[in-house]
C-alpha cells in the first residue's frame, strides 16, 4: 500500500484528464459569456458587423442615418441585442415563388 504515487501513476494521469476537460469545457462556456445589465446583452461594433455580414464603415452609415439603435459610452459604441434582433425582424422579407403563367 506505500506506493509512490508521481506523474506517471495512472490515478494521476486519469486525474490531470479530468482538470484538462474541465479547462476545455469551461473556456467553451465562457467564450461567449456576454454580461447582462438589466437582463440586456449588448455587442461592439466589431461583433455586430460580424453578424450581419457588413462592414463597420457600413455600420457607422446605418448609424448615422438612424437606421439603427445604439448606444455610445465615452467612446465605446454599443448595440441591444434586442436592438438587431427586432431591426433584423422588421427587415424580415419572405421569399416566394414565382410561378409561370
Amino acid at each position: 500500500m506505500n506506493e509512490l504515487i508521481n506523474k506517471d501513476s495512472e490515478w494521476i494521469i486519469h486525474f490531470m484528464g479530468s482538470i484538462d476537460r474541465l479547462l476545455d469545457s469551461f473556456e467553451r462556456m465562457t467564450a461567449n459569456y456576454r454580461p447582462t445589465l438589466g437582463g440586456e446583452r449588448f455587442f461592439t461594433d466589431k461583433e455586430v458587423s460580424a453578424r450581419l455580414k457588413v462592414s463597420r464603415r457600413t455600420l457607422q452609415d446605418y448609424r448615422n442615418e438612424g437606421r439603427i439603435p445604439y448606444i455610445q459610452l465615452g467612446g465605446k459604441i454599443l448595440y441591444r441585442e434586442s436592438d438587431i434582433e427586432r431591426m433584423l425582424a422588421d427587415g424580415y422579407r419572405s421569399a416566394y415563388r414565382l410561378t409561370g403563367t
